[in-house]
């Protein structure tokens, strides 16, 4: 598993070399979004207001919403509104109420039309307004202020009564007159105390008045998530999870970047690391279907790797075939008496094959070159192996096996695999050679070409001016 950090450059580095396939996956997101707009009907949700007269605290006003979206006042709803096919249980998953600022509860009703759903949210905050006047025992006028009066008119009679007595004590003859009066005077006061908090606890005055604010407003779209929304989410969702997904294998790959770790999986040694124009494969698969799935991961921009550095710039013509005749002269040195050599490259890894190809054709120029005895290097021959399932040609001519893959492409596993097939057909590693992808650079056309000069030494039959 990979312990790199995932930066910001890394999550670019997916939208650029990802860009159409992230596409591809938001247009199928929106698709699934749209069918999921298909599957779901629908809704529209519009609010009845019930104002609540007096002094409410923050507690009894949620009380209130909860008792308003109860399934007791939901099956009072149901029975008004007679809806075929509807419970109070249905409703009550239609219904939600809210305490807002002002003493003033919303209501709010769904349904599969606008109609409906005023329907629903007037017949709501009628029931509940019924209801809450019944819990407090407002539904009858004789129990809301018969009941208080009678108490008052019963107060003021014993008030007259302890008049009475109080005028009918020897007043201040004896001690006990005086007691007498005095309990009297004190049972008044404890009358007055009582009727004073009752007129302040009385809930005629305080919380019996509730008042629906006028009809619900008909609804005029549609409830949130709508098929706009869903479109919307499903195209912005499936790529952030195509990302995470390839964050995720990222952070999951155990394929070898680096040659010396190429070179202990293989356990031979590395002799170089060439380079190579990084374009896309130009070699077209024989099967039909290989050829068209070649051809889907072209067009989805799947056949360039992302989690890979961008290639550096080529360092020229020169410079790389320096690179590939330093890469020769180390075989050469290695393998003085070898004159036949296997290339073996891993099917698919097409940077790694046209690398191979290029060794071989300076491999069989340096050995043309060189007069005969000097110790010319061995000829190459590629052979393109399957890593799935490796088979290496038995030996024959051949002294041995030249390994030439790209980095960033391959597990350990895979590699220990391949160099197995090569013990099993009888060849040795004898070397490793990484394949690094470059920008070739684009050639200037600013200012006339340069003239052709003349050598400045020549030699042989060049410098006689012709043959003897």
């Amino acid at each position: 598993m990979s312990d790199d950090p995932i930066r910001l450059v890394t999550i670019g580095r997916i939208f650029r070399r990802r860009a159409r396939l992230l596409v591809v996956v938001a247009v199928a997101g929106a698709l699934v979004g749209f069918g999921a707009s298909l599957l779901f009907p629908p809704k529209y949700t519009t609010s009845a207001s019930v104002l609540l007269a007096g002094q409410w605290g923050e507690r009894e006003l949620l009380t209130q919403a909860e008792i308003a979206a109860s399934s007791a006042v939901a099956d009072r709803a149901a029975a008004a509104l007679e809806w075929s096919g509807v419970s109070g249980g249905d409703l009550r998953e239609r219904v939600s109420a809210k305490a807002a600022d002002g003493n003033i509860i919303k209501i709010s009703g769904t349904a599969e039309s606008p109609e409906r759903a005023q329907r629903l949210a007037d017949q709501v905050a009628r029931q509940f307004v019924s209801f809450a006047a019944r819990i407090a025992g407002d539904d009858t006028e004789s129990d809301a202020v018969t009941g208080p009066e009678t108490l008052r008119q019963n107060v003021v009679r014993t008030n007259r009564r302890i008049s009475d007595l109080a005028r009918a004590a020897d007043p201040g003859r004896t001690v006990e007159s005086v007691q007498a009066r005095t309990e009297l005077e004190k049972l008044r006061t404890a009358l007055h105390e009582a009727m004073k908090k009752l007129d302040q606890a009385d809930p005629a005055t305080k919380k019996a008045d509730m008042v629906v604010m006028g009809p619900a407003a008909r609804p005029t779209g549609e409830a949130p998530p709508t098929r706009l929304h869903l479109i919307a989410a499903g195209a912005l969702l499936f790529p952030l999870c195509a990302v995470i997904g390839h964050l995720v294998a990222a952070r999951a790959s155990r394929r070898l970047r680096t040659g010396q770790e190429i070179a202990t999986a293989l356990g031979a040694t590395l002799l170089g690391t060439v380079d190579v124009p990084g374009e896309r494969p130009a070699h077209r698969p024989q099967n039909r279907d290989a050829r068209a799935r070649a051809r889907a991961r072209r067009l989805l921009g799947l056949d360039i790797r992302w989690d890979i550095p961008a290639a550096r710039p080529s360092d020229g013509d020169a410079g790389g075939e320096i690179r590939y005749r330093r890469v020769c002269a180390r075989l050469r040195d290695r393998l003085p008496s070898a004159r036949r050599l296997l290339a073996v490259v891993p099917d698919g890894d097409d940077i790694a094959r046209r690398a191979a190809g290029r060794l071989a054709a300076e491999a069989g120029a340096a050995g043309t070159s060189l007069p005969s005895g000097s110790g010319a290097g061995p000829m190459l021959r590629v052979v393109e192996v399957p890593v799935s399932r490796p088979l290496v040609p038995d030996r024959g001519p051949e002294s041995g096996a030249l390994v030439v893959l790209s980095p960033g492409s391959w597990t350990a596993e895979e590699l220990a695999g391949l160099a197995g097939a090569c013990a099993d057909a009888g060849h040795d590693v004898v070397g490793i050679v990484v394949a690094d992808a470059v920008r070739a650079r684009t050639p200037r056309t600013a200012g006339p070409a340069p003239r052709p000069t003349a050598p400045a030494l020549a030699v042989g039959d060049d410098a006689r001016g012709g043959t003897r």
